[in-house]
């Protein structure tokens, strides 16, 4: 037998090996009640626990010091990472790291939870947002399009899309706060350190460079102009 082959023999012993292993793991968890929809296609360390009534779809990445609650939906090619994740919680292609998930709370698809992130119970973190440590409270949602960094947002807030936490100045990181029960309209800069107060509103477009009291409406935005011909003036109409 060449050299070559042993390599190549060895390698197949080592896969086998380990994928006997993943099937061990996987057999565990079949046990305690969890469903796998392609245990094949599932990559579960076994310091990992997942509570009865959780379903594992494929592609699906659960390494760490993790812990998942029960009956949660853990979607296709998501990735959760020395992360807690509560009872009823639905995971849809996202990534979670080093942050914890309440009870009945919906994450994803596309969402990204970077460490030190607490969301509460009955909460949302929807498609394409990011979330770096911070809390975002029970009933609160962020749907879409949000980036909440350094801040700790209360309960029952909305965050509209495009709201962005600007936490970084260049040289220092700093943290801002929304209170219970505000609402932050679509494409807001929150210029960190801010306080949004309890039940106030921010109008879409705004930037938030001072603090907003309590029950108030936040409007910083330039005055619209409308200039009236001015299309067909430019001769923009003929093309």
């Amino acid at each position: 037998m060449s050299d070559k082959t042993k390599e190549i023999t060895e390698i197949l012993k080592e896969q086998e090996e380990k994928q006997k292993m993943r099937l061990e793991i996987i057999i565990e968890h079949l046990k305690k009640g969890v469903v796998f929809m392609d245990w094949k296609n599932a990559y579960i360390e076994k310091s990992v626990t997942i509570e009865e009534g959780t379903v594992i779809w494929p592609g699906v990445v659960l390494i760490g010091n993790t812990s998942i609650g029960k009956n949660c939906i853990i979607g296709h090619n998501t990735r959760v990472e020395n992360s807690i994740i509560g009872n009823n919680v639905e995971i849809q292609n996202s990534v979670i790291l080093e942050s914890q998930v309440g009870d009945h709370t919906k994450v994803g698809p596309f969402a990204y939870l970077r460490p030190n992130s607490r969301i509460g119970e009955h909460a949302k973190v929807g498609d394409f947002v990011e979330v770096k440590n911070s809390t975002l409270g029970n009933h609160s949602k962020a749907s879409h399009l949000t980036y909440i960094g350094d801040s700790d947002v209360g309960d029952h807030v909305n965050l509209g899309c495009g709201v962005v936490f600007v936490n970084y100045d260049g040289k220092n990181k700093h943290r801002s706060v929304v209170k219970d029960g505000a609402f932050v309209g679509c494409n807001t800069n929150l210029v960190s350190p801010v306080m949004v107060g309890e039940g106030a509103y921010i109008a879409a477009g705004t930037t938030v460079t001072t603090d907003i009291p309590d029950e108030a409406l936040a409007v910083g935005r330039a005055k619209q102009k409308n200039i009236e011909g001015w299309v067909k003036k430019r001769g923009l109409l003929k093309k």
